[in-house]
């Protein structure tokens, strides 16, 4: 049986494997560079309704990006959970009030197969869990050229509480978590190496799944017959680490008392090494007793390569994590980034991949994407308006169908259901927010003065309609809070013909709101908004955004392609700042964007908003696609991890011994290290300094002697290299080490340092020591 994961005619993949198009671009660029298969592991995967093991943004990252790289030939594989119950499903009862069910998902009646072995057995396996162990089923659907390997503990062999820990997605309880990231991670590690898969690179999209870390170093240890220090630093290097958390908060975290119960055993039977060791591996102050276990420090610790998904995010999770970096500058903190895209064939509707094929040709978005800048701009402005007037009409129609089932569904009279049928107008600017209610990303930010929004929306000549959607955690009663509101305001009768709150936004409803909408509204407050992709996905579809400078916006805007709010700061919570970004919010409508809309020439086309979009559609397309994202990966992250893993396992792990034995030789010898007098001469046209420097029984080979100043007013850091200039008289391990700068700055902005040097180590990633001269 072929079971395909999108409803369209035109699916490029499906549970066969069997694609549409072929293309090649992993093989013409980096032919043979990745004999085996990047492992990407993720708590969730959006792909299809069909296979409801998702709840948000991160879900919709992973399932685009493993379509990408199965569109790109990307060697990949991908692991996640199967949840019986998934993420709740959202009703909304007539009081406004959220209602969260949890519907079975019979696997049987999924796109998916068990996993069988070589006589045909589906595969199962165990792991340690509490006294006792967990029975593991395997699962796989084909995405394409991907195979997504899932895992699930609703095993007859298993007892009742074991049975559902599998059960929901992001499922209540922190011991419930533990046990989810457990199986994630230790198992799905294990999966891989039952069925013979042994990747090179371990993509770990967020810190949910970083216990595979230390399963890959036990792994390596079996095999090797190494010790847990020397397996942790040969795997290391093949392991990055993707962060969309914006704040530490977000991190998951367990009480030691609750790892001691699931972990102790482990450390010490599989790992080789006392629990608190292994505590230190997710702490940033190994010492203090009640430190809670982090599972992203943990990520860090594990990993080679660590990236936000924007660049804003980048400089985020930067100060996020200087705590692991004691001493170093937030600068040097190593985070890079990867901004995330969309997968474009998913996103766009029919009327635009029409459209697109016209102009670029029907395998655009599997290749560089430098031409169809060029290539759209030959589409005439009335195609693309006729084109998202069509759009706008198709998200009509389906806003009368599913709100008529919604209100039925409640027990409505049937004069609503009759109304509903005919709600809302195809003519009229149509307006989209669906997004997790949560505070912090406002949702409620445009009703911050109901009275001025009705007037908006209701004016007689340039009427706007707004779709509202989302979900709150059932947790969260602030965000069920921010729902209610909105429910209640789209039920005044002045306005009821113009907002409409759809309940339970999954998948098939997202789609059908970013191939509808004009415009795209997104107010989170900055820099809470990692990246953000839901503004992404209407790009294609000739839809506009208004949003928020955060995230992905801050790096895509300018004043041609959609409107910002926010002045690039950050304002924390201050209700004061609330009011005045609604009231730009308010402004931009009133004054800009709702009169270029309507502003129309004597054809009947709005050229000012038509101008927008092109310039939306040509250069926001290709940038924010996951195709790019991918390859960016690739070649940023992938094949350079594949390359410093390889290198690391030389000799069975001979090479990384050597490694470990270096680094705790340096740190025993690091509190030797000191730096004694200071002389600066200033010249006129340089500043020259000069430093003392002891070393102890530490090699001058091992360490890098530089003058420091931090980066201020768009001036880079300066990090000038020391040369030793002599031996110190009377001092067996002491150097004279100098320096000269431009005399451009002040001396006071200079500051000798010391920090190690090996040309096979990550410094400061794997070696965070670093000396100032004070």
């Amino acid at each position: 049986m072929t079971w395909s994961f999108r409803r369209k005619s035109r699916p490029c993949w499906n549970i066969s494997g069997r694609l549409r198009n072929k293309p090649a671009w992993f093989q013409k660029a980096h032919a043979g560079a990745l004999p085996k298969p990047v492992a990407y592991f993720s708590m969730e995967f959006m792909l299809s309704e069909a296979l409801p093991i998702y709840s948000g943004g991160l879900g919709h990252v992973a399932g685009d990006q493993i379509k990408a790289a199965s569109d790109l030939g990307v060697p990949l594989v991908a692991v996640g959970l199967l949840y019986q119950r998934g993420y709740f499903r959202q009703v909304i009862g007539r009081d406004g009030a959220q209602q969260a069910l949890y519907p079975y998902n019979d696997p049987w009646q999924l796109p998916i197969v068990p996993v069988r072995d070589g006589s045909g057995e589906w595969v199962r396996f165990e792991i340690p869990l509490l006294s006792s162990t967990v029975w593991i089923r395997a699962w796989r659907a084909q995405i394409g050229r991907v195979m997504l390997y899932l895992l699930d503990t609703n095993d007859p062999e298993n007892a009742p509480i074991h049975r559902g820990i599998t059960g929901e997605l992001y499922g209540s309880g922190v011991e419930l978590r533990l046990k989810q990231e457990l199986i994630l991670g230790i198992g799905g590690w294990r999966l891989l190496h039952l069925l013979g898969i042994q990747p090179e690179v371990c993509h770990l999209n967020e810190g949910h799944a970083a216990f595979a870390t230390l399963e890959r170093a036990r792994c390596f240890m079996e095999d090797q017959h190494q010790p847990f220090p020397v397996a942790w630093v040969a795997t290391r290097p093949g392991n990055l680490f993707t962060t969309h958390t914006p704040v530490a908060a977000g991190f998951d975290r367990f009480t030691p008392e609750l790892m001691r119960q699931y972990l102790s055993g482990y450390a010490q039977d599989y790992l080789g090494i006392t629990f608190d060791e292994l505590l230190a591996l997710g702490r940033p102050y190994p010492a203090n007793p009640d430190e809670p276990f982090n599972m992203a420090y943990l990520a860090v610790h594990g990993s080679a390569s660590i990236n936000g998904v924007s660049r804003l995010h980048e400089n985020v999770s930067r100060r996020i994590l200087q705590c692991l970096f004691p001493r170093w500058p937030e600068a040097e903190i190593p985070v890079g980034h990867v901004t995330n895209g969309v997968h474009i064939p998913t996103w766009a509707s029919d009327l635009a991949d029409q459209l697109w094929t016209r102009a670029c040709g029907r395998n655009r978005w599997v290749g560089e994407l430098e031409t169809i800048t060029v290539e759209l701009n030959h589409i005439s402005s009335a195609d693309l308006w006729k084109m998202r007037s069509l759009a706008r009409r198709a998200l009509v129609d389906y806003t009368r169908r599913r709100l008529a089932r919604q209100l039925a569904d409640q027990g409505a009279a049937p004069e609503a259901l009759a109304l509903a049928r005919h709600a809302f107008n195809p003519d009229v600017l149509t307006m989209g927010f669906a997004r997790r209610f949560a505070s912090y990303k406002r949702p409620n930010l445009l009703l911050q003065d109901p009275a001025r929004l009705t007037r908006m929306l209701t004016h007689a000549k340039h009427p706007v309609q707004l779709i509202i959607a989302g979900k709150a955690h059932p947790a969260d009663r602030d965000g069920q809070t921010l729902i209610q509101e909105w429910v209640s305001f789209s039920k005044d009768p002045k306005v009821r013909p113009y907002v409409i709150f759809l309940s339970d936004c999954e998948m098939d409803l997202t789609e059908q709101l970013v191939q509808g909408v004009d415009l795209w509204i997104n107010t989170p407050r900055r820099p809470w908004e990692a990246c953000g992709t839901s503004g992404m996905k209407t790009l294609v579809n000739g839809g506009l955004n208004l949003s928020e400078l955060d995230g992905w916006w801050a790096e895509a805007y300018t004043p041609d392609t959609g409107w910002a709010l926010g002045d690039t700061r950050e304002h924390d919570d201050h209700p004061t700042w609330d009011a005045v970004e609604a009231e730009q919010l308010y402004t931009l409508l009133e004054t800009d964007i709702i009169p270029a809309f309507y502003g129309r020439d004597p054809d009947g086309i709005p050229t000012a908003w038509i101008a927008r979009m092109r310039s939306s559609m040509t250069r926001l397309v290709p940038q924010f696609s996951a195709s790019r994202t991918v390859r960016e990966y690739t070649e940023k992250y992938y094949l350079p991890c594949a390359a410093a893993y390889r290198q690391r396992v030389t000799d069975g792990g001979g090479a990384s011994a050597q490694i470990v034995s270096w680094r705790k030789t340096l740190e025993q010898q690091w509190a030797d290290l000191r730096f004694g007098d200071l002389t600066v001469l200033n010249d006129g046209a340089r500043l020259i300094f000069e430093v003392q420097l002891y070393l102890g029984g530490i090699d001058p080979g091992a360490l890098a002697i530089e003058l420091y100043a931090d980066g201020a007013d768009g001036v880079s850091a300066v990090r000038q290299p020391m040369k030793r200039a002599r031996a110190l008289v009377g001092a067996g391990s002491g150097y004279l080490y100098h320096a000269e700068v431009p005399a451009t700055r002040p001396a006071a902005d200079y500051t000798p340092r010391a920090i190690p040097v090996h040309a096979d180590l990550m410094i400061p990633l794997e070696v965070p020591l670093i000396l100032w001269q004070r």
